[in-house]
């Protein structure tokens, strides 16, 4: 894992973009981090990316806040998915809190993401509640959280 630098921004968006593409499809637009300027966040140490042998394998965006993390995009590339890199990206979220020693790990997802949902829920997290998405009419943001183990 290494953070991502300004000349990595064509690939994060094509990433991004690629790992996507079937929700964009299935919602009718795209996500958010499909739209998302990326600039911003690389300038502020945000993106972790994951590299294989072979290339970008995968990458997780992660804000850090007073008394959280918010992991505000994980995605792998197609040609990596089913490798359990989602999980070893996670599990970065939960290394990063401990370093910076904060207690909870959240992330935001559409409703209708469903394999998400259950691949959140399977790693340990806890649906906190469900709101209206602040900028897309219709959708409905699931709201989740896990607690970091200081331990591990």
């Amino acid at each position: 894992m290494r953070l991502a630098g300004p000349q990595d921004l064509a690939a994060i968006v094509g990433l991004t973009t690629e790992a996507y593409a079937p929700y964009t499809a299935r919602l009718g637009a795209p996500p958010m981090p499909v739209t998302e300027d990326y600039a911003p966040r690389i300038e502020r140490g945000e993106i972790w990316l994951l590299e294989e042998d072979t290339g970008l394998a995968g990458l997780i965006v992660l804000e850090r806040h007073a008394d959280h993390v918010m992991i505000f995009s994980v995605a792998v590339a197609p040609a990596f998915q089913g490798k359990r890199l989602g999980i070893a990206l996670l599990d970065f979220a939960d290394e990063q809190a401990r370093l910076w020693d904060l207690p909870e790990v959240r992330l935001y997802t559409n409703s209708r993401m469903e394999r998400n949902i259950a691949l959140y829920t399977t790693y340990g997290f806890l649906e906190t509640g469900r709101r209206p998405h602040p900028y897309r009419p219709g959708w409905v943001v699931v709201d989740m959280a896990k607690p970091v183990d200081k331990a591990a």
